[in-house]
């Protein structure tokens, strides 16, 4: 018995005696990349500041002075030398149709088109420029832009008579057809509005417009579009990881797709094969869309396939999209009381109440996280009701179930995204101030309700946690203007002077963090990214400007001089030479 005691102890003190030289062994091998001579915001609350970053393995080993760091160099290390630059955690896009915005690279762009006849001189440009193409597809239209009476099929059947032409609006929830289109389609006056859209008619003939509007597009004319093809699709994607990391943004969360033969979730294959081939370089988070009224057994089980078959740190699954309402600025976001401008309309809900509350708490009881599409008061509401049933049926915590938008909301659920732990996702570029959303959006919610319009201060004081994104296409990509709306509430012109809803206005600190922390809690991967800390991913960006040192109305200058994910360079900004090997150093 003393023996074995005696033998217990001196295997005990030999384990003693590895384990520190095992942590001294590992601390002491050359990292692979070392970023230098940086000013590095990490987002780390216990350790703000640092002056350089090592990075081995795809993951950060260390975070520290230069001098501290500097222990990790080895004859091979490669150096990036920051020259004083900036440097963040790179960002996650919380909210984005990824291969639609990717697909519409190589579509026509309204989104800086002023008026009606600058939107079709671009249309008739692009269909006399590209002949062979079977229809012409293009994006980004707003309603200011097309004037008060929306649109119609007449003005694109003068400029492309013999091809059919279909425009998405901005925001994604209205579309614009010529008559060629329309009669692929079948789409009459006797053709009925499909449940949740609506066919737009002319009021004195019931003839259709051209306009549709929710899902109308969906069941109707998106049915006759070609889909890309599976080159299409991966080429495009191609373009929008490009695109994406250019502008510093290394993760996104997709909320499923939203035009014809495009959706992330059902081409997680096409990313998988592009990270196996080495070439992936944005990390993606698919949400599979639920279509009212039902969610069956067999789609729940086929998100729970693809959860188990996708769920490393490159491409993962698990979450489900509901669309609860459309938008405020052509009535169909769902209010808790009716339209200023037009007390005849409070929107609607797109799935019946107790349908969505039960499919929530059946998503619920499975584990899956339920991204939610909520922008009126009212669905803002139902969606808080439903996660909260959910988890006193299921007895679940910490689910993160979130609620895509926002844009409105009643003072008092304002603190349940606090006490329930629900996720606020929201895309600070849709509170620009321009004339949409000052002359239209205001207008229609009237002046008591615009004064909660993007309330994610609100929300994140009372302790709910706020995460960003944009909603790519229906915005860019780029999040500076984004983050530059967070911190100012103004556009890029100062206006309105004293700011739109000034109160709702973040810190720097603050509106990074929707970007980087706050997004990695909302996809469930605070341990792992969205700051500078050893043992997270290596996912940085170099700056070119420092955003703590310039005036807020700066930041949608800022351009990105590198881009790292998993400590592999995957763009770097022409003229802008940083990375060294150590023996070229010394």
């Amino acid at each position: 018995m003393h023996a074995e005691s005696l033998s217990l102890r001196h295997a005990l003190c030999l384990l003693a005696l590895l384990v520190p030289i095992a942590v001294i062994a590992a601390a002491q091998q050359p990292a692979e990349v070392i970023v230098m001579r940086a000013r590095v915001y990490t987002v780390n609350p216990k350790q703000k500041w640092a002056e350089a970053v090592a990075v081995r393995g795809g993951k950060i080993v260390a975070v520290g002075s230069e001098h501290d760091v500097g222990a990790y160099r080895g004859p091979a290390t490669k150096q990036i030398d920051a020259a004083g630059r900036l440097v963040l955690p790179a960002f996650t896009d919380c909210h984005v149709h990824f291969i639609d915005g990717s697909m519409s690279l190589q579509r026509i762009h309204l989104d800086d088109a002023k008026d009606l006849t600058e939107i079709l001189r671009r249309v008739k440009a692009y269909a006399d420029t590209n002949k062979d193409q079977a229809w012409v597809l293009g994006r980004g239209w707003t309603y200011p832009a097309v004037g008060p009476n929306l649109v119609d099929k007449k003005d694109l059947d003068r400029i492309v008579p013999d091809r059919p032409v279909y425009l998405e609006a901005f925001d994604g929830h209205t579309w614009w057809a010529n008559s060629r289109a329309l009669q692929l389609a079948g789409i009459t006056r006797d053709t009925p509005n499909p449940p949740g859209g609506e066919i737009v008619r002319d009021p004195k003939t019931g003839e259709p417009t051209g306009a549709l509007k929710e899902d109308a597009a969906d069941l109707l004319i998106k049915k006759v579009i070609p889909a890309p093809s599976r080159d299409e699709r991966l080429k495009a994607i191609r373009a929008g990881m490009h695109e994406a990391n250019r502008y510093g943004v290394v993760r996104v969360h997709s909320a499923s797709g939203v035009s014809v033969g495009t959706d992330d979730f059902q081409d997680l294959a096409l990313y998988d094969e592009l990270r196996k081939k080495g070439e992936l370089t944005i990390r993606m988070y698919a949400a599979y869309r639920a279509v009212p009224p039902a969610f069956s057994q067999a789609q729940i089980e086929e998100v729970e396939r693809a959860r188990e078959r996708y769920h490393d740190e490159w491409v993962a699954a698990g979450a489900v999209k509901f669309f609860l309402d459309g938008v405020v600025e052509t009535h169909t976001a769902a209010m808790l009381a009716p339209y200023s401008d037009d007390t005849s309309l409070s929107g609607s809900l797109l799935w019946d109440p107790e349908a969505y509350k039960r499919t929530v708490a059946e998503l619920d009881k499975h584990g899956l996280q339920i991204f939610t599409h909520a922008i009126g008061d009212r669905a803002v509401r139902l969606a808080l009701d439903a996660y909260q049933e959910a988890a006193e049926t299921n007895y679940t915590r910490d689910a993160r179930h979130r609620i895509e938008h926002i844009e409105t909301i009643s003072a008092a659920d304002i603190s349940r995204f606090g006490k329930l732990g629900v996720i606020a996702s929201m895309q600070p570029l849709h509170a620009y101030p321009d004339e949409d959303t000052l002359d239209v959006w205001a207008r229609n919610v009237g002046p008591e309700r615009a004064q909660r319009a993007w309330a994610w201060r609100s929300i994140e004081q009372v302790g709910g946690a706020v995460a960003f994104g944009s909603d790519w296409p229906i915005v860019t990509i780029n999040p500076w203007p984004g983050v530059a709306v967070a911190v100012t509430r103004q556009t890029e012109e100062g206006n309105p002077p004293e700011g739109f809803v000034p109160q709702q206005r973040l810190s720097v600190e603050q509106a990074i963090r929707g970007y980087t922390l706050g997004a990695a809690f909302a996809g469930h991967r605070e341990k792992t990214e969205g700051s500078i800390e050893p043992g997270k991913v290596a996912d940085l960006i170099v700056l070119s400007q420092d955003l703590f040192k310039i005036e807020p109305s700066e930041i949608p200058k800022t351009k990105i001089l590198l881009t790292m994910v998993g400590g592999k360079v995957v763009y770097q900004a022409p003229g802008w030479a940083a990375a060294k090997s150590a023996a070229e150093k010394n």
